[in-house]
């Protein structure tokens, strides 16, 4: 008996340890947001509220293939595991729906949670409306214009006209669950008590401080089931609380690390990951208002800038500099008859053929800048330089900070409210995932806000024929050779002070395993481990 008892217990103990060797522990991360992204499904706080919290709580139909990071994210079937354009009605799209996924509350995913996903951001007369959600994603969803249910595992996309964007605008559009809002009834209450299908799922939330997930265990795709345990998402807005946080161990993971920490921080044996990723940096111009309206003046403004320095100098290498929206390589960068090299005295002579002098007759300007966010890299360093950059030259700009939300929230509403009125500019990141993203919600006229963001506004009727022309164009490689052009346009009209394109920086613990840098703003979180 004695015998049987000790082998019992040597048997518990041989579990119990195999059960901690298994256990992948958790993963803490320092994000530059300075609060708790969006829970409730749409998410705010530019892509980082992606990244961090939307992609992981929900999925979308169509999803990014995050794994590699020897070329740019490709997008995979997501929610949606087929999805076609009817070729004798080119304004719908027909989805086959994944069967079998679950949400975190257990109900079951099928096209009524698509339709209602669907309605929440686009139907302002639907009792579950998210008017807050709404405004963070629709305008990513502007070719959108119904959907309705087949069968429980098909619904069919309408558009407002033939566009091979359609894929590139479902991506952003997270599907959320029926069953758990019609328990709450209530947005801020479901954002308390989210539920979507993604390996994450809420357990704790605390606004400002913290928001804890745990593996979905039963995540419908077994080989992208959570190898960890646990995330927790921590909003550090300050680059020296992350950086003294991952230090001293309180956190294993940091987004955007002081640039002049990186030796040390690498000295020391924490991991530095870079890549290039569709990313720009720049200040966006007000072209119906002294001084952008002038083409000169936003030219000298682009001469102006020492984006060599910024990148070398100030930021460690973990960026180049930009003379365009998108980099030299890139398939849709094309031959730029001006590329914006540091010239201070080239400046100068444009700004006096504009009729501007900067000892008589400086230009002024008055530009929103953020304290820090998604993909803002250092704003108040890099934007103190480019301040002296342009003072140089006779451009005198006024910088005035906000927080990151605040920022986004003014964007999106344009210089036309009684709070923007005097602003010529807002220094906001981009991206250029796709072309929508890259170039039709700004540089098309009918992307006008409130339709889209096209705040500047910039109207050119060849920009509209060339982005209309490439959304016709359902052949990858034509359609590149059209958005080159189109990109040429954009480079000579200088409609935004083109900075830099970050290398996506950020410093993780020893501990961390497993990360993969995908050329993306999003990470893929599933295959990470923490030991």
């Amino acid at each position: 008996m004695k015998r049987v008892v000790t082998l019992l217990l040597a048997l518990v103990l041989s579990l119990s340890l195999t059960g901690l060797a298994c256990a992948q522990g958790t993963l803490r991360i320092g994000m530059t947001a300075s609060d708790i992204p969006y829970t409730g499904g749409q998410t705010d706080n530019g892509f980082e509220g992606f990244r961090f919290v939307g992609y992981q709580i929900y999925e979308p139909l169509i999803a990014w293939d995050l794994t590699r990071g020897d070329r740019l994210a490709p997008l995979v079937p997501g929610l949606a595991e087929s999805w076609e354009v009817r070729k004798d009605q080119p304004t719908k799209w027909v989805f086959k729906l994944r069967k079998g996924v679950t949400f975190h509350d257990g109900s079951p995913f099928n096209a009524d949670a698509v339709v209602f996903s669907y309605e929440s951001i686009k139907k302002k007369d639907a009792p579950h409306f998210d008017p807050y959600g709404s405004g963070q994603v629709s305008f990513r969803l502007a070719s959108l214009t119904g959907v309705h249910k087949i069968d429980d595992y098909t619904v069919e996309f309408e558009t407002n006209k033939p566009t091979s964007f359609v894929p590139y605008q479902v991506c952003y559009m997270l599907i959320v669950s029926p069953a758990q809002w019609q328990k709450v009834k209530d947005w801020r209450k479901f954002a308390e008590q989210p539920s979507g299908t993604g390996p994450y799922k809420v357990t704790r939330f605390v606004p400002r401080e913290r928001l804890e997930l745990e593996a979905n265990k039963q995540y419908w795709d077994s080989k992208r089931r959570p190898k960890m345990d646990k995330l927790v998402l921590l909003p550090m807005p300050e680059p020296t609380t992350r950086l003294a946080a991952l230090r001293s161990g309180q956190v294993d993971w940091i987004e955007v690390p002081p640039p002049d920490s990186i030796p040390q921080l690498k000295g020391a044996g924490f991991q530095i990951s870079m890549n290039s990723y569709p990313h720009n940096w720049t200040h966006t111009l007000r072209l119906d208002k002294e001084p952008w309206s002038n083409k000169l003046v936003r030219k000298a403004a682009n001469y102006a800038v020492d984006r060599v320095g910024i990148c070398k100098s100030l930021l460690n290498d973990t960026c180049i500099p930009a003379t365009g929206v998108v980099y030299k390589g890139h398939p849709w960068f094309g031959k730029p008859k001006e590329i914006y090299e540091y010239n201070p005295e080239k400046a100068k002579a444009l700004l006096k053929q504009a009729g501007f002098d900067a000892s008589k007759h400086p230009v002024k300007a008055v530009h929103l800048i953020s304290t820090s966010g998604s993909g803002q890299m250092l704003p108040l360093a890099m934007n103190e330089l480019i301040q002296k950059n342009l003072k140089d030259v006779g451009i005198d700009v006024d910088l005035q900070p906000v927080e990151w939300n605040t920022l986004l929230t003014r964007w999106r509403a344009g210089f036309k409210t009684a709070d923007n009125e005097g602003l010529n500019a807002w220094n906001i990141s981009w991206n250029f995932l796709e072309p929508w993203s890259g170039f039709g919600r700004f540089f098309h006229s009918k992307a006008v806000v409130p339709v889209a963001v096209n705040t500047m506004p910039y109207i050119n009727p060849e920009a509209d024929k060339l982005i209309d022309e490439a959304e016709r164009t359902f052949d990858v490689p034509k359609q590149n050779e059209i958005l080159a052009r189109l990109h040429e346009l954009v480079v000579d009209d200088a409609p935004w002070i083109f900075v830099v394109h970050d290398q996506n920086p950020r410093a993780l613990s020893p501990k961390v395993k497993g990360f993969v840098q995908p050329q993306s703003w999003f990470v893929d979180l599933t295959a990470v481990t923490v030991r």
